[in-house]
């Protein structure tokens, strides 16, 4: 029995991954800011948030009073924090998480869509608020309605989706009015939403699975409600943009993504995470290649 301590377990991402973890058999420690359910996990701990100065103490502590063999982050905010300490997190533990240059690519939108765009990786129209005079010049320059939201965030949150109104875009602009270049400004983009999965390691691509999100938690954008895997032969450019995108970022590890289709049909990456996402459930593949590769299969019969 392999002893995992997994991070945001009260978030839908780490949650779902801790519940993976135990159906196949392994011990689960569970740490989160908020009080979480105990039955999230097999023991759960609240811990400081990330930014405090002692998170990565606590995390040490907690590692050596359980015994812990591996830790995976599942939250945004932590993730550069971590990626950069993972080397001497603590003695012989495994930290399940891409290199720190990347993950701090990644971690930033602005950055990431500048990466991939450089990279010939397609994304949708972009830019900074300070680029635009008003949210009209910005429409018009994007091509159309606009996505606002933290360079730097946790899931979600913080997402506007500002249109010509009928009121003359009177709320539109006083949104923008509010935003600055903590946020990345995007062209809306219309069409069937994705949440691929995929695992990379050293020498390629091990697993990517394409989901659908068949349902999202604001209607048009937000959060996936629900999900479907897709068919591979029906959404074979999806997962091809997701392994390029991935492959230009440099990242290893566990990667969510979301991707979603211009009005032509063209897939464009919208954001990547160099973590589990809420829907790693739906494709068992990606955790089984992430034990697989760490040689967590050894250590559990070291360790049952």
């Amino acid at each position: 029995m392999v002893r995992f301590l997994v991070t945001g377990v009260g978030g839908p991402a780490g949650s779902s991954l801790a519940r993976q973890l135990m159906d196949r058999g392994h011990w689960v420690l569970g740490v989160d800011m908020q009080a979480v359910d105990t039955r999230s996990a097999d023991m759960v701990a609240r811990v400081s948030r990330s930014g405090a100065p002692g998170y990565l103490w606590e995390l040490r502590g907690l590692i050596a009073q359980h015994g812990i063999h591996v830790v995976v982050p599942t939250v945004s905010d932590e993730l550069v924090l971590v990626s950069e300490a993972k080397d001497d997190l603590a003695p012989g533990v495994r930290v399940v998480v891409a290199d720190a240059a990347p993950v701090r690519t990644a971690n930033d939108k602005f950055h990431t869509m500048t990466c991939l765009h450089t990279a010939g990786v397609d994304v949708p129209p972009f830019g900074l608020p300070s680029s635009f005079d008003s949210v009209h010049h910005a429409m018009d320059v994007l091509g159309g309605p606009l996505v606002v939201k933290p360079r730097v965030s946790r899931g979600g949150r913080g997402v506007q989706l500002l249109e010509r109104l009928m009121d003359g875009g009177a709320r539109a602009a006083h949104a923008w009015a509010m935003a600055d270049d903590t946020c990345i400004v995007q062209r809306f983009v219309p069409g069937t939403e994705y949440a691929p999965v995929l695992h990379r390691t050293g020498t390629g691509t091990d697993v990517v699975v394409v989901l659908e999100k068949t349902a999202l938690k604001e209607g048009r954008v937000g959060n996936a409600v629900s999900v479907r895997r897709s068919e591979a032969s029906a959404d074979r450019d999806v997962a091809a943009l997701a392994v390029s995108a991935v492959e230009a970022l440099g990242l290893q590890g566990p990667v969510d993504i979301d991707i979603r289709r211009m009005p032509d049909g063209t897939p464009v990456v919208l954001e990547v995470n160099a973590r589990f996402g809420a829907n790693s459930a739906h494709a068992p593949e990606l955790l089984d290649s992430v034990l697989r590769v760490h040689a967590l299969e050894q250590l559990s019969g070291r360790n049952a």
